[in-house]
């Protein structure tokens, strides 16, 4: 049976690259044991100073428009390029085991062959969005490890965008060739967060839809306030599958940094999105508070039912469950 490593030990072959110590400490991190939660927190805190410096990237978009099959060929051309590239991919999950169902890895061919890249697959497991819970720890290790690129990718559903805008530097939502109508079923919300839009499939017979897509796409954000006074969300066309346009996509995320470096909102919003996550991870310390006691448990539990015979209103049935938090 394999000692486990002490946080030490653990903190500084992860600072000294070691994946195999990063991939234990992710599965730390994940668990949901008390005593795993806890030696966790002491990992993260030690690790703190090696973590801030990569650039950090969010990829959202509908199934089927090629999230995979881009973060393989943008992770490439990093790769190519001199960056060691992270990517942690959420997965939908299995609602009765909690397990990855897709593995972006058979998805992700090249990249996952490359020692310069380290793929993650998270399961969801039912919190929020599909995000993974503990998705920003995990992104602090892979900086922690020489990561400079964490590129997370989201399920494209629910409130994920959000979650996953608020722990990234650059929000990028990939579009597919022929907006027309369907331009006008996407979310006015997932386009105000975007930081570009990137039209995927440009190649052979799609490139002039892809370019009118795009066109269409410009139109709908001029009349939308951008998210930052001191950028224009671009809208790009590429190919995953040929890599056209791959190093144009890249280099907007690149201009897109050192604008906001040069007006200070880059730093603002790294405080920001450590504030909110500080919030968010209260909000879970209390709910497991809820749920690892057995006698609130049942508390609860019949509160919830008063509730549901309407025999209390749910804003009473909150404070009574705040009640039992003291």
């Amino acid at each position: 049976m394999t000692r486990p490593l002490s946080t030490d030990t653990l903190a500084s072959e992860i600072r000294a690259g070691n994946r195999a110590a990063l991939a234990r400490a992710i599965t730390l991190i994940e668990s949901r044991r008390l005593d795993h939660e806890a030696t966790a927190r002491e990992l993260v805190q030690a690790l703190l100073p090696a973590t801030g410096s990569a650039i950090r990237v969010g990829i959202t978009g509908s199934p089927g428009v090629g999230k995979s099959t881009t973060i393989d060929a943008l992770g490439m051309f990093l790769i190519e390029h001199g960056h060691k590239v992270a990517v942690l991919a959420v997965d939908p999950s299995s609602t009765r085991s909690g397990g990855s169902i897709l593995g972006d890895k058979t998805r992700m061919a090249r990249l996952s062959a490359s020692d310069a890249a380290y793929i993650r697959p998270s399961p969801a497991a039912g919190t929020l969005g599909g995000v993974a819970a503990r998705t920003r720890e995990a992104m602090l290790l892979c900086e922690a490890a020489g990561f400079d690129v964490v590129l997370v990718e989201t399920v494209g559903t629910g409130q994920s965008e959000t979650a996953v805008c608020d722990m990234t530097d650059f929000f990028l939502a990939l579009m597919l060739p022929g907006a027309g109508d369907e331009l006008q079923g996407i979310k006015k919300g997932l386009v105000e967060l975007a930081d570009m839009i990137a039209v995927n499939k440009a190649d052979g017979d799609n490139i002039k839809r892809a370019n009118r897509a795009a066109a269409e796409y410009r139109s709908a954000l001029h009349i939308l306030s951008p998210r930052s006074e001191h950028w224009q969300p671009p809208v790009v066309t590429y190919s995953g599958l040929t890599g056209t346009g791959i190093p144009e996509l890249w280099q907007k995320i690149v201009e897109h940094r050192t604008a906001m470096q040069a007006s200070g909102e880059f730093a603002a919003r790294r405080s920001q999105q450590q504030v909110k996550w500080m919030w968010s991870m209260f909000e879970d310390r209390m709910k497991a508070r809820l749920r690892g006691d057995a006698a609130i448990r049942a508390k609860v539990k019949a509160t919830e039912a008063a509730v549901a015979e309407g025999r209390i209103t749910p804003a009473l049935a909150a404070d009574q469950i705040a009640e039992l938090l003291r």
